[in-house]
């Protein structure tokens, strides 16, 4: 009867069906995971106080987020030092994020459930989100300008909104200034020394060039000069103001407005406030550029890099892919040199994603990029233009990586095609190319699709190669601008799976950069998952067109 069973394939059945639900649970799992830590990292916490006395040591006070909470067994806790007594069966310890790393110096203190006197939820504590050294946590004295006082008190919190909305919108003409207008001068003043060069090796540099290169650059000289004031004086717009703040070692800190990017007192905000402020720092963290090594801020430049990346690795790997199962399929004889060729393109397949970042700074970025400077960028030397890591190479390194995927997926699509489609194009007059390009090529879509799938979804997520052809971990421009030629193919990027790891193993502040960790991670997922579907719906559309055809 057993035998019988096995032998009727119910039983693999099942075991098929047991190792779906498995896995379906575990990425399940893991994205709840990542999305109950990510997702949680922007909604405010409540800013506790905590009256901390540890044994022959004096009261002090100590304000701060409660993060984490261990609770360790007591043979356990006296095993690593801790002294425990006889009554006490767990060790319980709070992870407190006190922040003010200018003044203590840590961002993060663990503290001992036992040796709290007293705790509560003051509503005066606030917290100060800063440019830089991180947030701030304490309660506002006074509200200054120009030295002089202009708040205190209950009447002080209204002012600092006030001035800090304020500072923001200057802080936003001033970043317009910086990047996009001194930007713009900037790189206008680069070409002029450029075209200078230029004119020099080939030695055309006469006195009419100097006079017109000279003119230009006391043009470009004008304008900055005029936006240098601006600066100046919206810089000291800001400066002139700040706040002054007392610690919880009661000491104060005078802040200028200038380093502050918003200030919230959690303990008094309702659900509603939470909620429209849970949205503004989501949006932030979409749009707006990274701060203090990578850990507060958002991570706009990633997420365009990321996207821009995959955009061209796909126009690049899908031609070449379809080209060469066109040849393969149609036109090749299928003898030996085919089938070895089919073997080492599925062997190209399994090839590790280091190595061709490695054959990626070899050849494309050393020996071609290197040639491509020498043969139309000499005036750039020393400097390289193409000669170095940048969105081009590493968007060709991609594509190469995943040509096996988008081969092997159109050669199955071109195989599937009935050979009496094909028959009948010829028999109707048509000629081979136009029977390849009117009518397999259409049909077999889907499957170029299913390629282009399965190449962005592992280009997305690749970070290993990127590391060595383009990606840094903090790009101070995007490789598309408003300077022409707009699309600077040369420039290095941000990758979302880079900024990763560079947050989780290379940040100087783990903790704190932990729950970014976890908000990056599952926008990477959210962007790949967004790539598939929109590549899916069009293959989707493509199935339907051509499904009568193939019936």
């Amino acid at each position: 009867m057993i035998k019988l069973w096995f032998k009727s394939g119910v039983p693999w059945i099942w075991l098929n069906a047991a190792a779906v639900t498995t896995s379906l649970i575990m990425v399940i799992g893991v994205l709840s995971l990542v999305a109950g830590r990510g997702v949680g990292h922007f909604w405010p916490a409540q800013i506790t106080q905590f009256s901390y006395q540890e044994d022959g040591k004096p009261l002090r006070t100590i304000i701060g987020e409660k993060v984490e909470t261990s609770v360790t067994p007591a043979l356990m806790a006296k095993s690593t030092g801790f002294k425990m007594a006889d009554d006490e069966e767990v060790l319980v310890q709070y992870l407190i994020k006190v922040g003010n790393r200018d003044v203590t110096g840590a961002d993060f203190v663990w503290i001992q459930e036992r040796n709290v006197k007293e705790q509560n939820d003051p509503d005066d504590l606030m917290v100060v989100e800063r440019r830089e050294w991180g947030n701030f946590y304490g309660q506002l004295v006074e509200v200054k300008e120009n030295g002089k006082t202009l708040a205190t008190g209950s009447e002080a919190w209204p002012v600092l909104q006030d001035k800090i909305s304020a500072a923001l919108v200057v802080f936003k003409e001033i970043a317009h200034l910086e990047k996009k207008d001194i930007g713009a001068i900037n790189y206008g003043l680069e070409r002029l020394r450029l075209k200078q060069r230029k004119l020099e090796l080939e030695n055309r540099l006469d006195e009419e060039a100097k006079q017109d290169l000279a003119a230009q650059k006391a043009d470009y000289d004008v304008q900055y000069k005029e936006l240098q004031s601006q600066l100046a004086n919206l810089y000291q717009k800001v400066r002139s103001t700040s706040l002054v703040a007392k610690t919880d070692s009661g000491s104060t800190l005078q802040i200028p407005l200038s380093k502050v990017v918003r200030a919230v007192r959690p303990n008094t905000m309702s659900v509603f406030d939470k909620a429209i402020h849970y949205l503004v720092k989501v949006v932030e963290f979409l749009s707006e550029d990274p701060r203090e090594a990578n850990t507060e801020g958002g991570i706009f430049p990633a997420i365009f890099g990321t996207v821009m990346m995959v955009l061209m690795m796909s126009v690049i790997v899908t031609p070449f892919g379809v080209i060469a199962a066109v040849y393969l399929r149609e036109y090749a004889k299928q003898g030996f040199i085919t089938r070895l060729i089919r073997i080492a393109v599925n062997n190209l397949a399994g090839v590790p994603s280091v190595v061709y970042g490695v054959f990626g700074l070899g050849f494309f970025v050393y020996i071609l990029g290197g040639n491509i400077d020498q043969l139309f960028f000499p005036e750039s030397a020393p400097a390289p233009v193409f000669g170095t890591p940048g969105l081009l190479w590493a968007s060709i390194t991609l594509a190469l990586l995943t040509l096996p995927v988008v081969i092997v997926s159109t050669e199955e699509g071109l195989a599937r095609i009935p050979s009496a489609i094909r028959e009948g194009s010829l028999a109707l007059g048509a000629t081979k190319l136009e029977t390849l390009w009117l009518t397999v090529l259409p049909m077999a879509s889907p499957a170029m699709m299913t390629g282009l799938i399965l190449a962005v979804a592992r280009a997305a997520g690749e970070v290993a190669p990127l590391m060595l052809v383009g990606v840094v971990k903090l790009a101070p421009t995007l490789p598309l601008d408003g300077n022409f030629p707009f699309l600077h193919l040369d420039r290095k990027f941000m990758h979302l799976g880079f900024h990763i790891y560079d947050v989780g193993f290379q940040s100087p502040n783990v903790e704190a950069a932990r729950p970014l960790v976890y908000a990056t991670a599952l926008l990477l997922v959210l962007v790949i998952i967004g790539l598939n579907l929109a590549a899916i719906v069009i293959r989707n559309n493509l199935r339907e067109k051509y499904r009568a055809l193939e019936g």
